[in-house]
């Protein structure tokens, strides 16, 4: 069996090291974040660290890295307070890894990456027209982690909006049907496959499948 410690991972190249500890937990949700400036300037980027944090409010996290560099993502999403979430499938996967360039804040990310901006009813910050999935968001809070310098942001989920048949009655998100990408580290990038859906765990009671004649 393999080991390292936190000194032999803390003594590996910089690149051996994002790559181990960033593809260490798994695969990971792939969304593109969209904001806008207050001179209209759009910019798109890449993030895999999107996580659930509550349903009633609806909201979601993700973490952002120091801001010793610029941070066009949230520097807009500070002035504007509002910024779009949207899903990476098969199709977009190579264009969503090309956002993660440092492209400089006149550039906008969806022409460099061949992505379409979308503008949905009310909102002035563009949708990614390529995704099947896609959320209205609205920055709420952050906490500071004074361990690395990184930032959990906090927003409200005003509105989700997804192609027909990807979310069933019961509230179920079929990511498969969206044909959801998902990512290991910094370069790898998989397709989502359905195994089996379960039923709720409860104390002396056998799990079983709630899959009707195989399908969700």
């Amino acid at each position: 069996m393999l080991h390292y410690s936190q000194e032999d991972i803390l003594g590996m190249p910089s690149l051996v090291r994002r790559a181990l500890v960033n593809g260490i937990g798994g695969v990971k949700p792939l969304n593109l974040i969209s904001t806008i400036s207050k001179q209209g300037q759009h910019n798109l980027a890449v993030f895999n660290s999107i996580v659930h944090i509550g349903s009633n409010p609806p909201m979601l996290g993700f973490i952002l890295r120091p801001t010793t560099v610029e941070r066009h993502t949230y520097d807009n999403m500070l002035s504007t307070k509002y910024f779009t979430v949207n899903q990476v499938n098969t199709s977009i996967f190579k264009s969503a890894h090309q956002t993660a360039a440092n492209y400089v804040e006149s550039i906008s990310e969806f022409e460099a990456a061949d992505l379409t901006p979308e503008i949905i009813e009310h909102y002035e910050v563009p949708f990614v027209k390529e995704s099947k999935i896609k959320l209205g968001c609205a920055y709420k809070n952050e906490y500071f982690i004074k361990e690395n310098g990184c930032r959990l942001i906090i927003a409200d989920i005003l509105d989700i909006y997804a192609e027909d048949e990807i979310i069933e009655s019961n509230g179920f998100v079929n990511h498969e049907k969206a044909e959801t990408a998902g990512a290991i580290g910094l370069d790898a990038y998989l397709s989502v496959s359905l195994l089996d859906r379960l039923s709720y765990a409860r104390p002396n009671e056998k799990t079983e499948s709630i899959l009707k004649d195989g399908t969700p």
